[in-house]
C-alpha cells in the first residue's frame, strides 16, 4: 500500500472523527444566559415570631448595576408626616445565591446600599411593630406613628400589616411587580381587598403590579370575625379584632351597612372598586397598645383604630364619621390626583398643592351625604359647618392653602395641617354653593368631581399647576376666580356671603354640651384618690343635667343606668355621656353624706350659645334644597 493511500485513509478517518465531533457538538444542548428576574418576591413569616419580631425575606429582580439601594419608607401617602419606618427594622443582611453574605452599608434610618448588586439573591431582616412603642403623647410631633398607619405583632393572635412597615423597595424599581407570600397560623385569617392566589390555609400569596399597589392594601390577621354584604355591586367586608372580645363585627354591621348604602346612593356614578374592606382594630388603651385613634384611607380599604373600652353607641357614631370620610376617598385621590401622588416618593416626597381637594372635599362629602340622605337634620348640618368655621378661625386664616399643602411637612405649614378638615371642607362647601347658584341648582361639587374623574381618572394624574385652569374650563370663570383668591391666595373666605346665597343667615344657636365636661374640657366631677369614687364638684349648680336630677356638689356618683363607675372606668362614663339623648329617662345612684339613694329623671343636657346658621329666606328654598338634597 502506498504511503499516499495510507495518508488518504488516515485523512478520511480524521475527517470522519472530526465530523462525528461536530455532530456531537451540534447535538449537545445549548445553555442561554439566565433569564432576568423581573419581580420582587417577598416572604413574611408570621409563624416563627421571635421576641415580638417578624422576619421578612426579599428576593430582588435581576440588577445590572454594581450597587443598589434598598429602602424602607420614610413617609406614606395619607399621613403627611415623616415617620421613618426604618427605625423598626433591624439586622438587615444581604446574600448571594450560595448564601454568602454581601457587603451592605446603612446610609440613614431608612436606606441601605448593597455592593455587588448583580450577585444579590436575597435580603433578610426583622421587623418590630409600632403599637408597642406608642405613648399617645406624640401625635403630630413626629414621636409616635399614627396607629392606623402603624403595625402590630401579637404572636398567634393578631398582626396588623400596613405593608409599608414590613416591605421595602429598591431605588429605580417602584414600578416593578411584587409577589408577597405570607406564612401564618392556620387559626388566623387575613382580611384584605387583595386576592389570595394560594389555596393553602397557612400560606397566602398576593400579587401586585407595583410597590404603590402593595402599600395601598393593608392586611389584618386575626381569628375570623367578619361580616360581608353587597352594596350596588360593591362587596364590603368588615373585619374586627377585639382583644377582650367585647365587640363582634355583627355588633356594628347594621349601622355601617345603612350609612354605606347611603354613601353609595349619594355617589351615584362613582363606582371605582368592586371590593371594599374595613379593618377595625380595637385597642386595649390601658396596656401597651395603639393609642392613636382614627383611620387611614386606601383605594379599596380603610384601617381603623378605636379604643375597645368605648361604649357601643359611641363607637358606632365615631365609625359613621370616620369610615364615611375614608370611604369618600374613592372619589379623591383615587379617581382624581396629581403626579405627586401617583408617583409618590416614599423617602424624598414632593407634596401636592391640593389638600383642599383630597382631604377637604372628602371631609365635606362625609357631612353633606348625611343631610342629603336624611341621616342628620338640616339644623345639625349647619351646626357642623359652624363648628368648622369656629375651628378654622382659630388657625392661620390668611395662609395660602396651596402653599400650606405644598410645604405641609415643614414648619410653619405643618402646624396648620389639621385645617384641611376644617377650612378644607368649608372651601368645598363654598364651591358647592357657588356651582349650585351659577347652574340654577343643576350642578354641584359632586358633579365637578365626576367631570374631573372623566377628564383624568385613576391612571391619568394631573399636573399640580394646571388643576385650577382645568376646573375653570369645565365650570365657570367665577369658580376659577374663587380658587385663585381664596385657595391659592391669602384672603379669608366670607362664609356669611356664601351661606346667604342659599337663604341661610347668621343666628345664635343652642348647642348641647356634655353632662360631665364644661365646654368639652373642664370637668364637673373629680375623683377621691383614696376610694376612687367620682364626686360632683360644687359648680354642678351651673349644669342643667345635674340640677334637673337633683345632684349636688360633693355627691358621690356610684352608678348610672345600672352601670357602676369609679376612677377605673371613668373614661367609659365620659364616652357613654356622649350618647345621652335629650328627654331620655336616666337613673343615677349616688351617695350623699354616707347614705345611698337613687335619682330618676329625664336627661336635660347643658346648653351653650354659639354663633351658627339657620335658613330664613324662603325665596331661596328651591336652590337650598338642590344644594342639600339633590
Amino acid at each position: 500500500m502506498s504511503s499516499k493511500h495510507l495518508k488518504s485513509k488516515k485523512m478520511k478517518k480524521i475527517l470522519k472523527s472530526f465530523g462525528i465531533a461536530l455532530l456531537i457538538l451540534a447535538c449537545k444542548p445549548t445553555f442561554a444566559a439566565e433569564t432576568p428576574k423581573k419581580t420582587v418576591s417577598v416572604s413574611i413569616d408570621l409563624v416563627n415570631v421571635k421576641e415580638d419580631k417578624v422576619q421578612v425575606t426579599i428576593m430582588p429582580p435581576t440588577f445590572t448595576t454594581e450597587t443598589i439601594t434598598f429602602n424602607i419608607p420614610k413617609i406614606v401617602p395619607g399621613t403627611y408626616s415623616e415617620d421613618d419606618y426604618g427605625r423598626f427594622v433591624e439586622n438587615v443582611k444581604a446574600f448571594d445565591k450560595k448564601g454568602n453574605p454581601l457587603k451592605i452599608a446603612k446610609m440613614d434610618e431608612n436606606s441601605y446600599t448593597i455592593s455587588d448588586a448583580k450577585a444579590l439573591a436575597k435580603i433578610t431582616y426583622w421587623v418590630n411593630d409600632t403599637y408597642d412603642t406608642e405613648s399617645g403623647e406624640g401625635f403630630g410631633k413626629g414621636d409616635d406613628i399614627f396607629s392606623p398607619a402603624g403595625t402590630n405583632i401579637i404572636e398567634g393572635e393578631n398582626f396588623v400589616l400596613n405593608t409599608h412597615g414590613f416591605v421595602g423597595y429598591f431605588d429605580g424599581h417602584l414600578e416593578t411587580p411584587y409577589s408577597v407570600e405570607i406564612k401564618h397560623p392556620a387559626t388566623l385569617w387575613g382580611a384584605t381587598s387583595m386576592i389570595d392566589t394560594n389555596a393553602s390555609n397557612e400560606i397566602d400569596l398576593f400579587n401586585t403590579s407595583r410597590y404603590a399597589e402593595l402599600v395601598d392594601h393593608p392586611i389584618m390577621y386575626s381569628k375570623p370575625d367578619y361580616t360581608a354584604f353587597n352594596v350596588e355591586g360593591m362587596d364590603i367586608v368588615i373585619s374586627v379584632y377585639s382583644p377582650k372580645g367585647k365587640y363582634k363585627a355583627a355588633d356594628i354591621t347594621p349601622e355601617m351597612e345603612n350609612f354605606m348604602r347611603a354613601q353609595k346612593r349619594f355617589l351615584g356614578k362613582f363606582n371605582s372598586t368592586k371590593k371594599y374592606t374595613i379593618l377595625l382594630y380595637l385597642s386595649d388603651v390601658m396596656g401597651k397598645d395603639a393609642k392613636g385613634f382614627g383611620a387611614l384611607e386606601h383605594t379599596t380599604s380603610t384601617t381603623v383604630v378605636m379604643p375597645e373600652m368605648m361604649p357601643l353607641e359611641a363607637l358606632k357614631e365615631q365609625l359613621k364619621d370616620v369610615v364615611s370620610h375614608e370611604f369618600f376617598h374613592i372619589v379623591t385621590p383615587l379617581s382624581v390626583h396629581s403626579r405627586e401622588i401617583h408617583f409618590f416618593d416614599y423617602n424624598s416626597p414632593k407634596m401636592s398643592e391640593h389638600l383642599w381637594m383630597y382631604e377637604g372635599i372628602t371631609e365635606y362629602f362625609a357631612n353633606l351625604f348625611q343631610i342629603n340622605q336624611g341621616l342628620i337634620s338640616e339644623e345639625d348640618f349647619y351646626k357642623r359647618m359652624a363648628g368648622k368655621i369656629e375651628q378654622a378661625n382659630a388657625m392661620n386664616d390668611k395662609m395660602s392653602f396651596t402653599k400650606m399643602s405644598k410645604n405641609v411637612l415643614n414648619p410653619p405649614y405643618k402646624d396648620q395641617y389639621i385645617n384641611v378638615y376644617q377650612k378644607g371642607a368649608l372651601i368645598a362647601m363654598c364651591l358647592d354653593i357657588q356651582l349650585r347658584e351659577l347652574s340654577g341648582g343643576k350642578r354641584g361639587i359632586l358633579s365637578l368631581m365626576q367631570d374631573l374623574s372623566n377628564e383624568f381618572g385613576s391612571q391619568k394624574p394631573f399636573n399640580d399647576n394646571e388643576l385650577f385652569a382645568t376646573i375653570t374650563k369645565i365650570t365657570y370663570p367665577e369658580i376659577g376666580a374663587f380658587l385663585e383668591k381664596y385657595v391659592a391666595g391669602e384672603t379669608p373666605i366670607p362664609y356669611d356671603f356664601y351661606f346667604a346665597k342659599m337663604g341661610v343667615k347668621n343666628a345664635k344657636i343652642q348647642v348641647p354640651g356634655n353632662a360631665f365636661l364644661k365646654d368639652e374640657r373642664t370637668p364637673y366631677i373629680r375623683v377621691d384618690q383614696s376610694t376612687k369614687e367620682i364626686i360632683a364638684l360644687p359648680m354642678v349648680n351651673e349644669n342643667s343635667f345635674m340640677t334637673t336630677l337633683g345632684i349636688k356638689g360633693e355627691d358621690h356618683i356610684l352608678a348610672i343606668n345600672g352601670t357602676a363607675y369609679n376612677f377605673d372606668n371613668i373614661y367609659d362614663l365620659i364616652m357613654a355621656s356622649e350618647d345621652f339623648k335629650e328627654g331620655d329617662t336616666i337613673t343615677v345612684k349616688i351617695s350623699r353624706d354616707g347614705k345611698e339613694q337613687t335619682l330618676t329623671g329625664k336627661i336635660v343636657l347643658p346648653k351653650t350659645e354659639k354663633d351658627g346658621f339657620m335658613a330664613t329666606d324662603k325665596s331661596k328654598e328651591n336652590l337650598k334644597n338642590a344644594w342639600l338634597k339633590s
